[in-house]
């Protein structure tokens, strides 16, 4: 077993060890700060200290943070070593590492400089901007995953009897349906407001497909569901769809949760794939509606509702995940951005979140995501085989660490027409190019 010595067990500390040796290396290890218990101590063992205990160990000198318990302005300096980004380096020549490890790796996952100022979107999301990932060119690499996976190797090449059984690579689709049907099921009130509105722009032929969608002559274009059933079906791939269930507003316009329409297409998802809320955009400033969202599926589906993602991707830490738990939300899909692929939090595991303001490790599991399809097509303007291109490099990262690949979709984006046209290839060689 790997004993690993620290001169105070910090929570901080506790949290970063397990998140790596626990969840990520499947290591058995204990954390000592009982010096004598570490020196005769003769298997594996990890000094995290800034003096040397003992000439067979490995080595990892720390910079303060791991030690701390208040949230400032940290010095940062990114440089490369061994075609790596690192940053927290450390003097100490007789480190196994040039950096703290442990620190680099709490700062991202925590998402600490999202506590510290910064500017806000129009949607007072944290922008990818802001980020020392975006800012210093490995926003699209899962950072933390490559370190663990260099301290694996300093480990096994010094104990190579310790069992690290690591994580196996999985690739998960993920749903979002913000509005279930483009035309059908609206009600009366809705579909007229809509036929004027095409009215007074001479939206013509509009009109037509939309009449004969309501008419039932042709197909939705948003109904796809029996095909995303089907390639899930098809390849075998774990899969989430998260149904928009808020009130209608200016950005939460799916169908009300009360049509039986709705309602039976949900439970018949249900039959194929897991279910959660998708958290609507209302629901970040008035947080009791999330209750109330999560109780409207759970009737629906007659099942307990634990996981979510926001709508529009609203992260607001650590307050939405105060009130996701608050809701009984154990699996969170949000950590993200809309505007950037890649990996806000660098890492391709899930997670559990630690509130930094608090000082402790919550109940909320996070499962960060690597791309949304929108951020190509409607961010940032790509063309389909531009996207496929970054999307491909991405699932090549998560595979060398045996991360999550997780990737979100929405129903309306696999029509393959209008501003979608060629988008359901790209999805289908993701599917493809990621199993």
């Amino acid at each position: 077993m790997l004993l690993i010595y620290t001169p105070n067990i910090t929570s901080r500390i506790k949290y970063t060890f397990k998140l790596i040796f626990d969840n990520i290396l499947k290591t058995e290890y204990n954390i000592t700060s009982n010096i004598d218990e570490y020196r005769n101590h003769n298997a594996c063992k990890i000094n995290y200290s800034r003096t040397v205990i003992d000439l067979n160990e490995i080595h990892i000198s720390p910079v303060n943070l791991l030690f701390e318990s208040n949230i400032k302005q940290q010095q940062i300096r990114v440089t490369e070593w061994e075609n790596t980004k690192i940053f927290f380096q450390t003097e100490n020549a007789n480190s196994s590492l040039p950096f703290d490890l442990f620190a680099a790796s709490f700062y991202l996952v925590s998402r600490y400089e999202e506590y510290l100022p910064h500017i806000r979107d129009k949607h007072n999301r944290f922008k990818p901007q802001e980020s020392i990932a975006y800012q210093h060119g490995f926003l699209q690499k899962p950072l933390v995953n490559v370190w663990i996976q260099i301290l694996a190797d300093i480990i096994t090449d010094k104990y190579p009897d310790l069992k690290i059984s690591e994580k196996k690579y999985q690739f998960i689709l993920t749903f979002d349906i913000d509005i279930a049907y483009a035309h059908k099921y609206k009600g009366a009130l809705r579909t007229f407001i809509s036929y004027l509105k095409l009215l007074k722009n001479l939206e013509f032929k509009e009109m037509v497909c939309r009449t004969k969608t309501i008419l039932g002559l042709i197909k939705d274009l948003y109904d796809n569901f029996d095909y995303m059933i089907g390639i899930q079906q098809a390849y075998n791939i774990p899969t989430v769809y998260f149904f928009l269930l808020g009130d209608f507003g200016t950005y939460d316009k799916n169908l009300s949760h009360l049509n039986l329409k709705f309602q039976s297409l949900i439970k018949h998802i249900s039959d194929y794939a897991e279910i959660g809320i998708h958290s609507s955009y209302l629901s970040n400033t008035k947080p009791e509606f999330i209750l109330k969202e999560v109780d409207r599926l759970k009737c629906i589906i007659n099942k307990e509702i634990k996981k979510n993602r926001q709508h529009f991707l609203m992260l607001n830490l650590p307050s939405t995940y105060r009130n996701l738990s608050e809701a009984e939300i154990t699996d969170d899909y949000t950590m993200g951005y809309a505007s950037e692929p890649g990996f806000r939090a660098s890492i391709c595991s899930p997670f559990v979140f630690y509130n930094l303001n608090m000082e402790y490790e919550t109940n909320i599991t996070v499962h960060p995501f690597a791309y949304m399809e929108g951020t190509f097509a409607e961010y940032q303007k790509l063309k389909p085989f531009e996207a496929q291109e970054i999307i491909n490099k991405l699932i090549d990262d998560v595979k060398k660490v045996k991360g999550d690949f997780i990737s979100l979709w929405h129903n309306h984006s696999l029509s393959n027409e209008g501003e979608w046209k060629g988008w359901k290839k790209v999805f289908e060689e993701t599917v493809t190019y990621g199993t």
